[in-house]
C-alpha cells in the first residue's frame, strides 16, 4: 500500500481529467476541424466501406463499430454526434448523408439508431482521401488491438466552414461556420501571398455563413475578432413585411430552437412584454420557415419589430472564441492563423503523399528493372532457370548472372510465361518509362515548396468547384457602410449645419427648402451669439467626417444625429463626439469611401499637408489623427480636392500665396506637413482653400470692408513664400477677417458678432485690384465686427 497526500492526488487526478476532456473530447484539431468522436465515426465508416455511392447502413451498426473499436464511451453520445453531422440545419456542409429522422430545427430528437440509416457524405471522402498513403500518424486504439489516425488528411477546410462548439475544463470554444467558396478564395490568397493581412483575407470572407441564412451585423469588435480570435457578432432572423399588418419571419438566428422561440414569444405577448400582436402562426413547411405575426391596426410594424429584436431571440449576440488544438495544445487563433495552419497541414500532406508515391514507384521500378535485364538476356535467363535444381539455386544464379537483387530475382521467377511475348515486353518498357517520368515529377514536388503550393492551389480550386455554393447569410456592416442601414433607416435628404459655438443641426431638406420659398431673409434659429460656419447637404444613409482643430478626424452616421426643426438650436457636438477639452470642430464633410483624391489640411502657423483620402478608412470611435501639430499650432482649414489644382493661403496680415497642390507632396497621417507660407511674428493663417476655375477671391475685413479680386492678379509661385498683398489694411478696414472663393450667381451671407446679417449677391461686389481696400459691404456699430461668411449657391434656394 502506498501513502499519498489527498491534496496532491486530487490535483494530479483533476489535471489528468481536465487534459483528457480538452485534448480527447471537447476541442477540435486545427488541421481537420474534428473532435475525436467525429473523427472516429468517419474513420470507422470509411473502414467499413460506407461511402456515398454505397447503400445506406443502419446507424446502430456504425455506432456499435465505432464504440467497440475506437471510442469506448456511451452509445447515445456517439449517436448524438453522428446525428449532428447529418443535420443540414446544424452543419453548413453536413459530413454524413443520413436517411430517416435525424431531428429538426424545432428541437425534435432523432429517431432511435435502430431506425435511421447513414453513409459518408461525398465531402467527407475528400477529408479521408490519401489516408492509406502514410500521410498521417496512427496510434493504437484504447485496447491496443487496432490503429486509428491522429487526424485526417482532410482536403476540406472543415474547421472554418462548419465551425465547432464545445465546453472543456476552464475553457470553451465557439467557432462560427463560413461559406466554402469564400474560404477557398481566402486560402488561395494566402497560398500565393503568405504575408497577406487579415484585412486582405476579409475581402474574400465576408463573415459567418449560417445553414439557415439570416442577417449578421458587423461592428468594429466583430471585425477585430477575426484578427484576435475573440469577439462577438449580432445575428438577426430575416423578416418580410407582407400586406399592411403582417410580419413574416423566414429565418431565425443560428442555433435557436424554433419551438422554444415561438413559445417564448407567445408568453411575452401574454405578459404584455410584446404589444400590438394579435396572432402568431407557424406556417413552416419543407419549402422553408414561415412564422406569421399579425399586428393590430393601430400598431406600426417598426415598433413591433423593434420589440421582437429587443425581447426575443430574433436578434442574438454570438460570441466568437476560436479555441483549437495546435499539436495538442489549446490556442486561440485569428482567421489568418486558422487558414495558415490548414495550408501548412495540406503542404505537409502533399509532401508525405508524394514521398509515399515515389517510394512505391521506385520499388516498382526496381522490380521492372530486374525484369528488363532478364528480358535483355532472355535465352540465357531461361537456360539458367531450366538448369537449376530448385528455385533457391535459380535465384542465386540469376543474382550472379544479371547482377540484380533478391527481390528482382524473385520477380523474375514469379513472372508468367505470357509476359515473354513481344507485346508484353513493350508494355514493360513503356511502364518503366512512365514510372521514371513520374518519379522525376514527384522528386520535383518533394524538393520544391513552390511546386507543392501550386498543387495545393489546384486542390483548393477543385474543392471550391465541387462543393462551393452561394452565401446564405447577409452581412451588414453596421455603422461602417452606407448600405448597412438601408433596411432599417428610411432614406431622407437633409441638411447639416455646424455652428461656431459647436452645435450641430440636422434639418430635413424639405423643411429647409420650404422656408426658402418664403423669400430671402428667413433665418434659421441659433443660440445667442452663435452662427453657422459650415452647411452640408447629405442623406440619412451617409457618414459625416468631423475635422477638429487638434488635427483629428471623427466619424458619425447621419442617422445617429437627431433630426431637428429649423427653429431648434441643435445638439452639442460634445454630446455625440469624443472631444477633448478645448477641441473644436473646424469643418464637416461627407465621407465618400469610394472617392479618390486628396485632403488638404492647413494650420494657423503656416503648415500645409496633403494626404490621400483612402487614409481615412477604419476611423474608430476615438477618431484618427491626420496631422502632427506643435503645441502652439492648430488646424484652420480642411479642403477636399479630386485632382491637383490651385491653392490659396491667406494670412491675417492681408497677404495671399497661390501655388499648385502639386507643390505639396502627399504624406502619411503621422507627418507635420510642409511650409505653406512664410509668416511674420504675430501673423497667422486665417483661410486656405482651393480655387476652382471661374472663381474670384473675396476678402472681407473685420470692419465690413470687402472686394473681389481676379485670381490672375496672383501669380502662382512655389509654396513657402511670403505671399503678395491681397487687401490693403488700415484703421478704417481693420484686420482681414475672412477670405474665400466665390462665383457669379451665388449669394453670400455676412455674419457679425452681434448677430447682424446681410445677404449680398456676388455680382454686386466689384472686382478690384489686389492692392486696394475695397468697399463697404455692411455697416457696423462700434462694438461689432465681421466674424463669418456663408456661401449660398443657386442650388440651395
Amino acid at each position: 500500500m502506498e501513502k499519498k497526500s489527498i491534496e496532491e492526488e486530487i490535483k494530479k487526478s483533476y489535471l489528468e481529467y481536465a487534459m483528457s476532456v480538452i485534448v480527447s473530447r471537447a476541442l477540435p484539431d486545427v488541421r481537420d476541424g474534428l473532435k475525436p468522436v467525429q473523427r472516429r465515426l468517419l474513420f470507422s465508416m470509411n473502414e467499413m466501406g460506407f461511402t456515398h455511392d454505397k447503400p445506406y447502413r443502419k446507424s446502430a451498426r456504425i455506432v456499435g463499430d465505432t464504440m467497440g473499436k475506437y471510442h469506448p464511451h456511451g452509445d447515445s453520445a456517439i449517436y448524438e454526434a453522428l446525428a449532428r453531422m447529418a443535420q443540414d440545419f446544424t452543419l453548413r456542409y453536413p459530413l454524413i448523408d443520413g436517411q430517416g429522422n435525424f431531428g429538426s430545427i424545432d428541437g425534435d430528437a432523432p429517431a432511435a439508431m435502430r431506425y435511421t440509416e447513414a453513409r459518408l457524405g461525398r465531402i467527407s471522402e475528400d477529408m479521408l482521401m490519401d489516408l492509406d498513403k502514410e500521410t498521417v500518424n496512427f496510434r493504437l486504439n484504447f485496447d491496443g488491438s487496432l490503429y486509428e489516425p491522429d487526424f485526417l488528411p482532410s482536403m476540406i477546410p472543415n474547421l472554418i466552414i462548419n465551425g465547432a462548439s464545445g465546453i472543456a475544463v476552464g475553457m470553451a470554444t465557439n467557432i462560427l461556420p463560413h461559406n466554402l467558396s469564400e474560404v477557398c478564395d481566402a486560402i488561395s490568397l494566402l497560398i500565393k501571398n503568405p504575408e497577406a493581412e487579415t484585412k486582405d483575407i476579409m475581402k474574400h470572407i465576408k463573415g459567418p455563413d449560417f445553414p439557415g441564412g439570416g442577417i449578421v451585423f458587423f461592428s468594429e469588435e466583430s471585425m477585430a475578432s477575426y484578427e484576435t480570435g475573440r469577439g462577438k457578432i449580432v445575428a438577426r432572423g430575416e423578416v418580410n413585411l407582407e400586406e399592411k399588418k403582417k410580419i413574416v419571419i423566414t429565418s431565425i438566428p443560428y442555433g435557436v430552437n424554433k419551438s422554444v422561440f415561438l413559445e417564448k414569444m407567445a408568453n411575452q405577448v401574454k405578459d404584455e412584454i410584446l404589444t400590438g400582436i394579435t396572432d402568431i402562426r407557424d406556417e413552416s413547411s419543407r419549402e422553408g420557415m414561415r412564422i406569421v405575426i399579425k399586428i393590430r391596426d393601430d400598431e406600426t410594424k417598426g415598433l413591433v419589430l423593434n420589440q421582437l429584436y429587443a425581447h426575443t431571440d430574433l436578434e442574438q449576440s454570438m460570441g466568437i472564441i476560436n479555441l483549437v488544438l495546435v499539436n495538442n495544445v489549446p490556442k486561440i487563433l485569428g482567421i489568418k492563423g486558422i487558414l495558415g495552419y490548414f495550408i501548412e497541414h495540406r503542404l505537409s500532406i502533399i509532401l508525405k503523399r508524394s514521398t509515399f508515391e515515389q517510394k512505391k514507384l521506385k520499388e516498382r521500378d526496381h522490380l521492372l528493372s530486374g525484369i528488363e535485364k532478364a528480358l535483355g538476356k532472355l535465352d540465357r535467363t531461361i537456360e539458367i532457370i531450366r538448369a537449376s535444381r530448385d528455385p533457391s539455386e535459380a535465384r542465386k544464379r540469376l543474382i550472379e548472372f544479371l547482377e540484380i537483387s533478391e527481390i528482382q530475382a524473385n520477380a523474375i521467377l514469379d513472372m508468367r510465361l505470357q509476359r515473354l511475348t513481344s507485346l508484353e515486353i513493350e508494355k514493360i518498357k513503356t511502364e518503366i518509362a512512365d514510372i521514371r517520368t513520374n518519379i522525376a515529377r514527384l522528386e520535383e514536388i518533394i524538393s520544391s515548396e513552390s511546386k507543392r503550393r501550386e498543387i495545393a492551389l489546384q486542390e483548393i480550386a477543385y474543392v471550391k468547384k465541387q462543393y462551393g455554393d452561394r452565401r446564405r447569410t447577409n452581412i451588414i456592416f453596421k455603422g461602417v457602410e452606407v448600405r448597412s442601414v438601408t433596411d432599417v433607416i428610411p432614406l431622407e435628404e437633409c441638411v447639416l449645419i455646424l455652428t461656431e459655438k459647436g452645435f450641430l443641426k440636422r434639418i430635413a431638406l424639405e423643411e429647409y427648402r420650404a422656408q426658402r420659398r418664403g423669400g430671402k431673409g428667413i433665418i434659421t434659429s441659433f443660440r445667442s451669439e452663435d452662427f453657422p460656419k459650415n452647411i452640408m447637404h447629405c442623406t440619412s444613409h451617409d457618414t459625416v467626417l468631423f475635422f477638429t482643430n487638434t488635427g483629428r478626424v471623427l466619424k458619425r452616421n447621419v442617422y445617429e444625429i437627431e433630426t431637428k426643426s429649423r427653429k431648434s438650436v441643435g445638439v452639442s457636438l460634445s454630446a455625440i463626439l469624443n472631444l477633448s477639452e478645448g477641441e473644436v470642430i473646424k469643418h464637416i464633410m461627407r465621407d465618400y469611401e469610394d472617392e479618390t483624391g486628396y485632403l488638404i489640411v492647413t494650420t494657423r502657423n503656416g503648415k500645409i499637408k496633403k494626404l490621400k483620402k483612402d487614409q481615412l478608412k477604419n476611423i474608430r470611435s476615438n477618431g484618427l489623427r491626420l496631422i502632427s501639430l506643435n503645441d502652439d499650432d492648430e488646424v484652420v482649414a480642411v479642403e477636399s480636392i479630386d485632382k491637383d489644382m490651385q491653392l490659396v493661403v491667406v494670412s491675417s496680415a492681408g497677404k495671399a500665396s497661390m501655388f499648385n497642390s502639386e507643390e505639396v507632396r502627399s504624406t502619411g497621417r503621422g507627418s507635420m506637413g510642409v511650409k505653406a507660407m512664410r509668416l511674420k511674428a504675430k501673423d497667422r493663417i486665417i483661410s486656405a482653400f482651393s480655387l476652382p476655375e471661374g472663381n474670384s477671391l473675396l476678402t472681407v475685413s473685420s470692419n465690413g470692408i470687402g472686394k473681389r479680386t481676379n485670381p490672375e492678379e496672383f501669380q502662382s509661385h512655389r509654396r513657402g513664400t511670403g505671399g503678395v498683398l491681397c487687401m490693403k489694411q488700415s484703421k478704417k478696414t481693420g484686420p482681414i477677417a475672412v477670405a474665400l472663393p466665390v462665383k457669379e450667381g451665388e449669394d453670400i451671407i455676412i455674419m457679425t458678432r452681434n448677430e447682424m446679417t446681410i445677404r449680398i449677391n456676388v455680382s454686386k461686389i466689384k472686382l478690384q485690384s489686389r492692392v486696394t481696400s475695397g468697399v463697404k459691404l455692411i455697416s457696423l456699430n462700434k462694438d461689432d465686427e465681421v466674424i463669418a461668411i456663408g456661401r449660398i449657391g443657386p442650388e440651395d434656394e
